[in-house]
């Protein structure tokens, strides 16, 4: 039944556009944000856009069942697709709590120095989350371990203590379309040496992460 004709609209962070799409487009491209967020090794833009659509469409699908006559074969069939919506959805949500707590003083800085308009790394609910848990675990810190140090050391320099994903992890990826001239190390960005390689559409590569986190953003690549 996610394959139904009914069309969400997804509003584009930073424009005034709206992208309608159907509810088996949106199921697919949460596929796609599930899959890619569970082999990045960061946290990336928020997709509750997408997470808010699905759940709709399964109280829609619910009420739905509720109109089938028992017996009907086709019940069965949809609370199997209900179930695996669900699991999908639970499963995004949950990769990406956890990153949050792992990271969530680099998360919290990154969400604050974000600029309008730029992609949103934490839904409502995340960054409100992520603000208890940091708070929590500085209280907890604090009490157990920094009240019982001398003044000097009672605070900490985010840059040298805080965690931080490792973004020149290795990850595998499938090109979406064709991408020319990838720089294998960004950092070298001047350098008229650094490498670059040809992405071809269809292809499987394994590449760092780092090169890779704006043609995840923009769907160019996927992670497999």
């Amino acid at each position: 039944m996610a394959g139904q004709s009914e069309s969400f609209e997804e509003k584009s962070d930073g424009s005034e556009d709206e992208v309608e799409m159907t509810a088996a487009e949106a199921l697919s491209k949460l596929e796609e944000a599930w899959l890619n967020e569970k082999f990045a090794p960061d946290l990336l833009e928020s997709k509750a856009e997408l997470v808010e659509c699905m759940l709709e469409q399964i109280h829609q699908m619910e009420d739905n069942l509720k109109r089938c006559k028992k017996g009907d074969m086709r019940i069965l069939i949809h609370k199997m697709e209900i179930d695996r919506i669900r699991f999908i959805i639970s499963s995004y949500l949950r990769l990406r709590l956890g990153k949050i707590e792992s990271f969530h003083q680099e998360v919290l800085h990154r969400e604050s120095v974000r600029k309008e308009g730029d992609p949103e790394l934490l839904s409502d609910e995340e960054l409100a989350f992520a603000k208890e848990y940091a708070a929590g675990v500085h209280s907890h810190f604090k009490s157990v371990v920094l009240n019982h140090l001398p003044q000097n050391f009672q605070k900490l320099d985010r840059e040298k203590t805080a965690p931080k994903p490792d973004l020149d992890a290795y990850v595998f990826l499938k090109a979406n379309r064709d991408q020319d001239q990838v720089m294998i190390e960004p950092e070298l960005e001047d350098d008229p040496s650094a490498e670059v390689t040809d992405l071809e559409k269809d292809s499987q590569y394994i590449m760092r992460f780092r090169p890779l986190v704006p043609l995840v953003s923009d769907g160019t690549v996927s992670l497999i």
